[in-house]
């Protein structure tokens, strides 16, 4: 422990003792001492399948601040064991979930889908953060990493998807379609949450009935005149979705 602290203040004397350099001068010591100091906490770990993971882990404990310097010089040098490098950071410092994401994500070291994977069965309390910062990057692969986000976690999956949907309202009908398709016991609650945000939406009728088994239609339908859509416009979306009459065609209010 004494030689950490040691190695830990020689990184923050640097770090404040070039104000008369430049910038970009200060961030290039900054990643070369951290390089440095990252290799000798690997080599000084006893477990050397968690070196990596329990390196970083060090590091950010001590200086959350360097998170972007740390995982840039980690992910440059040690690309192969980029989950645990992901590991190490969120266990250092879990709120700084949304900040592994997007370095990780930049670093395009790996496909979307697996670092929220990742991410999600590391710190599943921060799942909505994770989603949302994946979203925001990768805006084309929405379905994927909802998904995979739903899957890994489904005790919060509601939760989750109704705080994506009020991050990306725009985005709405294509959470509720991955939402349904992954959660085919939970599409009841998924379309009245649904509603919720967006009442009167008849596409959402349509989207639910369309993406979800035929046997779902009179209770789709049901929740959407429960939550205040009319008889007809419930009707009508749910047949416009794929929905077969004679399956809806009982349902009264």
């Amino acid at each position: 422990m004494k030689y950490l602290c040691v190695l830990f203040t020689v990184v923050l004397s640097l770090s404040f003792s070039l104000q008369s350099t430049s910038y970009s001068s200060i961030e290039d010591r900054q990643k070369k001492v951290i390089s440095n100091l990252l290799d000798q906490l690997v080599q000084h770990q006893t477990n050397t399948s968690l070196a990596i993971e329990r390196s970083v882990n060090a590091l950010l404990k001590s200086y959350p601040e360097q998170i972007d310097i740390v995982l840039k010089v980690a992910l440059a040098k040690y690309p192969q064991d980029y989950k645990q490098i992901m590991c190490g950071a969120l266990r250092a410092e879990p709120a700084l979930a949304s900040d592994v994401i997007t370095i990780l994500l930049q670093s395009n070291i790996a496909p979307s889908a697996d670092i929220v994977s990742i991410a999600v069965n590391e710190e599943p309390a921060y799942a909505t953060e994770i989603v949302n910062t994946a979203i925001l990057h990768y805006p084309d692969e929405l379905e994927n990493i909802v998904t995979v986000a739903i899957l890994i976690e489904p005790r919060i999956a509601n939760n989750m998807v109704n705080n994506t949907m009020r991050s990306y309202p725009e985005k709405i009908l294509d959470i509720l379609m991955v939402a349904v398709k992954a959660l085919p016991d939970q599409v009841a609650n998924i379309v009245r949450d649904t509603l919720r945000l967006s009442p009167d939406n008849s596409d959402v009728i349509s989207t639910a009935v369309s993406h979800s088994n035929n046997d779902n239609a009179r209770e789709i339908v049901t929740i959407a005149i429960q939550s205040g859509m009319s008889k007809d416009s419930a009707t009508t979306a749910a047949i416009a979705g794929g929905a077969k009459l004679i399956d809806i065609v009982r349902i009264t209010r």
